[in-house]
């Protein structure tokens, strides 16, 4: 369940907020005349994000090489010698 304060709550309370942001990975969402209207976290939480869309970025990346044939086998990036 999402965490959800209203936005009269950031001036009032910053510190509780920013303790909550800190203890929960989850955005914590802020209202405003009742309405969404942000989405707050910590940065280690943002950074975390930032991240994982990189890597997925990538990931998509070498699939769509993998699937236009611009890839090689591992036997031929890795050829073993034999002795």
């Amino acid at each position: 369940m999402p965490t959800v304060r209203p936005s009269a709550e950031l001036g009032k309370n910053y510190n509780e907020i920013s303790d909550l942001c800190h203890r929960c990975a989850d955005p914590v969402f802020i209202t405003r005349n009742g309405k969404s209207d942000l989405a707050i976290m910590s940065i280690e939480a943002y950074e975390n994000l930032c991240g994982r869309r990189e890597l997925y970025g990538l990931i998509g990346e070498g699939l769509a090489d993998e699937k236009a044939a611009k890839t090689i086998g591992l036997d031929k990036a890795f050829p073993i010698r034999k002795a």
